[in-house]
């Protein structure tokens, strides 16, 4: 919910999405031995020293392999994870326990216990390769969404050996604007729309939704051989996932319909059933789930978003409404916290 925070808030982390500091080619020589019982050039006829890219969990080489020669990116988990995880999670918990000692307003346990339950699913990457495997799999029956998932050569709980499919970032607005500038450039409305019916997909439709759609993990790439759309949209990093029930995907379904419609009946009783939220917290939800003020959503969410109406969103959390916002967040179901996430990128993802 980008637009509910202060940028300062919202661009801090960014970083940890690509560049992060990386972790030496020396411990990674090692790791493979570790966990595999054979050294590195065993496997790869090359292997690229220095990582194409580091998040704060893992990092990517570009390697070759040994028997086929085929180009491969090489995802492996920061070997210093395994000693500094538990630490990390138990220092976390203690921090948001303090917090609330001292400040009972701001309860952020629920985030602690979030991280608990997904850092685990996160780390094992032959679960990552499962999942991008069922998700590869859903999507080769959609024709309509450009979505590219590398194919999974094989993988292991800290290493993941997979296709190289390189593309740019979603906000990397110079390469949309380099290709753009001839007569068969890709349109970034179109990309928004294509990601849109991807995650749309994952929300409504019956496969599992992608948790951590952030820029790190999507990337854009010109494909020539169809006219329109003349782009695939690459995703990466499968870790963490969930399944939507049935019945909650109904019901959101419904709760966006009523968004649509501008029935305010109809937007209290369904955010009550997916997220039991009350009338009194309905207002600064309505605003949540949209990136719009309470009032524009009560009469048209489809008219266009003034610069005003962003100030005073932005401004509102001075007034505090972050004491509330957190509050809601921490009662809301987790699945819908990651929904909200998903529905974030599908607003805003240059």
């Amino acid at each position: 919910m980008n637009y509910l925070l202060p940028l300062e808030w919202t661009t801090t982390f960014i970083p940890l999405q690509d560049r992060c500091p990386v972790s030496s080619y020396e411990s990674i020589k090692q790791m493979f031995i570790d966990d595999t019982g054979t050294p590195i050039d065993s496997h790869f006829e090359t292997f690229e020293k220095l990582p194409i890219g580091a998040a704060s969990l893992a990092q990517v080489h570009l390697a070759t392999l040994k028997d086929t020669g085929q180009r491969v990116a090489v995802k492996v988990q920061h070997p210093a994870l395994a000693e500094w995880v538990p630490l990390d999670l138990a220092l976390t918990r203690m921090t948001f326990i303090i917090l609330k000692k001292f400040f009972p307003e701001y309860d952020l346990e629920w985030l602690s216990n979030e991280m608990e339950l997904s850092l685990p699913q996160e780390l094992d990457f032959a679960l990552e390769g499962n999942n991008a495997l069922r998700t590869k799999q859903h999507f080769s029956k959609i024709q309509d969404i450009p979505l590219v998932i590398p194919d999974i050569i094989w993988g292991l709980k800290r290493i993941l050996v997979m296709e190289y499919v390189s593309g740019h970032r979603t906000d990397d607005v110079a390469y949309l604007a380099d290709v753009r500038s001839d007569s068969n450039g890709i349109d970034r409305d179109e990309v928004s729309a294509s990601l849109a019916r991807c995650f749309n997909e994952m929300i409504f439709g019956d496969t599992a939704l992608h948790c951590d759609p952030h820029g790190g993990n999507i990337a854009v790439r010109k494909n020539g051989s169809r006219r329109k759309p003349n782009f695939d949209i690459i995703l990466y990093d499968h870790g963490l996932y969930r399944d939507i029930p049935q019945q909650l995907r109904r019901s959101y379904a419904k709760l966006w319909l009523a968004v649509i419609d501008a029935d305010e009946h109809g937007m209290r009783k369904y955010a009550h059933e997916v997220a039991g939220v009350t009338d009194e917290q309905f207002p600064l939800f309505a605003s949540a789930i949209t990136g719009r003020d309470y009032r524009a959503v009560t009469q048209s969410v489809i008219s266009t978003r003034s610069d005003k109406e962003k100030e005073e969103i932005s401004g509102a959390m001075g007034d505090g409404l972050l004491q509330q916002l957190v509050q809601l967040l921490g009662q809301v179901p987790r699945i819908i916290l990651l929904i909200l996430k998903t529905n974030d990128l599908s607003k805003s993802p240059f």
